[in-house]
């Protein structure tokens, strides 16, 4: 049966290559997606500048949230990611170095440095050995004194921008490096964190067992916030946020994965199904001369397995560069490290492979088992027509996916607050297309009554033959609807998610924000005496201190902070009533000195907590901070922030500076005419600029987008996919109809006739489709948008539903027309006796 299978396949090229297509992008998207998990979960960062190190001690950048019950032993323990560099205490450096088979221990600190304008990164000496760094002429820099890379000679004197700080170096030797080399007590100076180092890397006697020395030096550094790291894993110490940034990719491509086989599913079942459809006449003369049930299932089995093997085969060899085009695309944002390895090896393959086998297997087991309820008495009729589709099976599935897709709907309602209401909202979309592409043929026969006046009334003798067709091939013409409905229900709930979410971030910060003017750095951060000589200047309200990080309660117990913690808002004590929107329900911003903190007062009811209680920060460097409650606000709900003096949220982050300066103008004072006078107060300040207050939100807004264009990249990955399904469809439905085209030209219709009777057909298809994927849209995006912003109309421009629905009709309607043109090009007989 296989071969007779195979050997008909010329008489139906398109079906087979509308089917191949299918399985061959769901094998390359779904290969891509497993390559970028892969990656995620090895987290391969080839070490560069401790190269020479076999082993490396670096801070362990994550937190054990605090347990509900700390003496039961059995409840899990969820950990957070610290958004800062954890440093380690430099005497730990001793302690290793006197490890049995440590031939050294280098401490190694690390700090952002601008040479004559260049941006580079600034190391103590004792660290070249490290890499190893050698110098090409002079000697090692001395105090005052850098080692630079080439173009620049012995002797120069040049200007470096550390710390924030301005300062004169004399070049004293150069290297091949284009890092910059301080005496190591000129970096305790400019680095800021004196006592402190970065990484700690060891380097062993020769001959040593390094296990054993690996052994010795975890002892060593048993107790401390310190992880030892040994082979590709010590790229990870250079890169303190890649294993964070890992996650983030771990769970994107795992997301992305599962949707990408849910649609495959469907998109495969939907062209098979179709392409069955379109042999039932065939199939049912096969068993008019005596084939047996059995043996068509079998055929229509054999020639899918035969068919997906190939189609898989191919999308595994386009699947890996794919996979590798995605991962630039993420590295080139900021997303990933670049020095980040992508890998797409044995097990994303054999997924890639598995799903694509086993979805083409299910789908063409579901088709084989309607082709052998063919009857043989069919071969004398137009079998082609399917009237009965609705199973107990396909009923069943219908009102599971739609339960669970209005218990996600209750409980984003119910349950979700602010931006996390879309790990419940975003998932439902799939839930609801599926349900509804159970029900399709029953809703597309409901939608044909109801358009079926209207149509023939505008458009006549096309209308009516286009309607009568439609009713007549309903459960044919749902499954060109299905892949329409999914590509703009994805689309654009994908898409008003994220713009909704951006918007609704973005507003939430610039509501807490009341400044004129904005004081930055390139060099990463400001200098902590900056904002007293803007405070200074004539014309200037007030100015305030800006920094931020994130943070967890480490005592006491707070359910409600999630694995990301709570944000913190550094502000000063003076200044910030004038610089800041938060309104004190009870205490003042005053107050906000020392180690002493500004809650939310949701926050501050979950905590049992009040004006003049104590509570213990953990920072986003790792560091406990006991703080007084000196205030209490009404956050809003989502986006609340903590807030605390900048000096010691600046103490805790990576730059250990202040972000910015917040400057309000006084009453009467025009913006541009301070702004002039604090850029000739910054001008004698290499990288401090001065802006207005729409800089820092366009900053704020950036890093949000960067997530959100994360998910604009893979949605349309999928929304692609769908859509090169829609075309599928179309060419196939269209072109099995040459016979019926053929008749109706015999019986007196005009080549134009039917092209205008199919131009209404991909019209009603395309408006069936649409009309769908709006109603699976709506339903994911209307319970985010209240929750998030208590509106039913998601945040983002309308074209963006004009430009998905335009797309999706625009590509029905062309395939249509175009395939119509082309198969209408024979003479009618030739049609007609070449379809018999």
């Amino acid at each position: 049966m296989l071969r007779v299978a195979l050997r008909t396949l010329r008489f139906r090229k398109g079906a087979f290559i509308a089917s191949f297509l299918a399985m061959t992008f769901g094998a390359v998207i779904v290969l891509a997606c497993g390559g970028l998990l892969e990656t995620g979960v090895r987290t391969e960062v080839p070490a560069k500048r401790l190269a020479a190190a076999p082993l490396v001690v670096t801070g362990s950048q994550s937190y054990d949230l605090p347990k509900q019950n700390p003496g039961n032993p059995e409840e899990d323990t969820e950990s957070g990611s610290l958004p800062e560099r954890v440093r380690l205490d430099s005497g730990l450096v001793a302690k290793i170095e006197s490890v049995p088979g440590v031939a050294a221990a280098v401490g190694d600190v690390s700090f952002p440095a601008i040479v004559e304008g260049t941006p580079a990164d600034g190391h103590d000496w004792a660290s070249a050995a490290l890499t190893p760094t050698t110098l090409t002429a002079g000697h090692e820099p001395g105090p005052g004194e850098v080692a630079l890379g080439p173009g620049h000679r012995i002797g120069e004197r040049v200007t470096i921008v550390a710390g924030a700080q301005p300062r004169t170096f004399t070049v004293s030797g150069l290297s091949a490096s284009p890092d910059v080399f301080f005496a190591d007590a000129d970096v305790a100076r400019l680095a800021g964190h004196p006592g402190r180092v970065d990484v700690i890397g060891v380097l062993t006697e020769p001959g040593a067992d390094l296990g054993r020395v690996a052994d010795g030096v975890g002892k060593a550094v048993r107790g401390a916030p310190a992880v030892l790291l040994t082979g590709d894993d010590r790229g990870v110490a250079e890169h303190f946020q890649a294993d964070k940034q890992s996650e983030n990719l771990i769970v994107l491509a795992a997301v992305f994965g599962g949707l990408a086989i849910s649609v495959a599913l469907f998109v495969v079942a939907t062209t098979l199904g179709l392409s069955i459809q379109q042999r039932q006449r065939e199939l049912a003369l096969l068993r008019a001369i005596g084939t047996t049930p059995g043996q068509l299932r079998r055929m229509v089995l054999g020639e899918s397995i035969v068919m997906s093997v190939f189609a898989t085969a191919l999308g595994c060899l386009l699947g890996v560069p794919f996979g590798q085009w995605l991962f630039g695309r993420l590295a080139a944002n900021g997303v990933v490290p670049s020095e980040l390895v992508f890998h797409a090896g044995w097990i994303p393959m054999i997924v890639a492979v598995g799903s694509s086998l086993l979805i083409s297997l299910v789908a063409a087991f579901v088709a084989a088992r309607r082709a052998a309820r063919a009857r043989p008495t069919e071969a004398l009729t137009e079998a082609a027509i399917q009237r009965r589709w609705l199973s107990a099976i396909r009923l069943i599935l219908a009102v599971l996916c739609f339960g669970g897709g209005i218990a996600l709907f209750i409980v984003t309602i119910a349950v979700m607050t602010g931006p996390i209401a879309a790990s419940t909202a975003g998932p439902s979309v799939l839930l609801w297309a599926i349900g509804l592409a159970l029900i399709a043929p029953g809703i597309t026969r409901v939608m044909l009554a109801v358009l079926r006046w209207p149509v023939r009334s505008v458009t006549g003798t096309a209308g009516y033959l286009a309607t009568l067709n439609a009713r007549t091939r309903t459960v044919r013409m749902a499954a060109v609807v299905t892949p329409i409905m999914l590509a703009t229900g994805i689309a654009t709930a994908n898409i008003y998610l994220q713009t909704t979410q951006v918007e609704v971030a973005k507003a939430a910060y610039a509501e807490n924000l009341r400044a004129d003017l904005v004081l930055s750095s390139s060099t990463g951060g400001v200098p902590a005496t900056l904002v007293d000589e803007v405070r200074r200047v004539p014309g200037v309200a007030a100015a305030s201190e800006y920094a931020s990080t994130t943070g967890y309660v480490a005592e006491p117990y707070d359910d409600s902070q999630s694995e990301d913690g709570w944000q913190i808002q550094g502000v000063s004590a003076d200044g910030a009533d004038e610089t800041t929107a938060v309104r004190l329900t009870s205490g003042r911003l005053a107050d906000l000195r020392g180690d002493t903190v500004v809650l939310p007062a949701a926050q501050a009811r979950t905590l049992g907590r009040g004006i003049g209680d104590t509570i213990t920060m953990r920072m986003g460097d790792g560091a406990a901070v006991d703080v007084r409650i000196v205030g209490l606000y009404p956050g809003r709900e989502g986006f609340e922030t903590v807030l605390m003096p900048a000096d010691l949220v600046a103490a805790h982050t990576t730059s250990g500076l202040p972000a910015q300066v917040l400057v309000r103008a006084a009453p009467g004072e025009p913006a541009d005419a301070l702004a002039a006078s604090l850029t000739r107060l910054v001008a004698d300040r290499p990288g401090v600029t001065v802006a207005d207050r729409d800089v820092l939100t366009a900053a704020y807004a950036k890093d949000q987008e960067i997530g959100a264009w994360i998910n604009y990249l893979m949605a349309g990955m999928i929304v692609a996919y769908t859509a090169i399904s829609v075309v599928n469809s179309q060419v196939m439905a269209t072109s099995a109809r040459r016979r019926e085209f053929g008749l109706q030209r015999l019986t007196g219709s005009t080549r134009g006739q039917v092209l205008r009777m199919m131009l209404v057909e991909s019209g009603l298809v395309s408006v069936i489709g649409i009309l769908l994927g709006t109603i699976v849209a709506t339903t994911t995006l209307v319970p985010f948008t209240l929750v998030t912003d208590g509106s039913l109309l998601p945040h983002g421009p309308a074209w963006i539903y004009l430009a998905v629905i335009g797309t999706a009709a625009a590509l029905t309607v062309l395939s249509t027309l175009l395939t119509t043109w082309v198969t209408l090009r024979p003479r009618p007989a030739e049609a007609t006796v070449a379809a018999a």
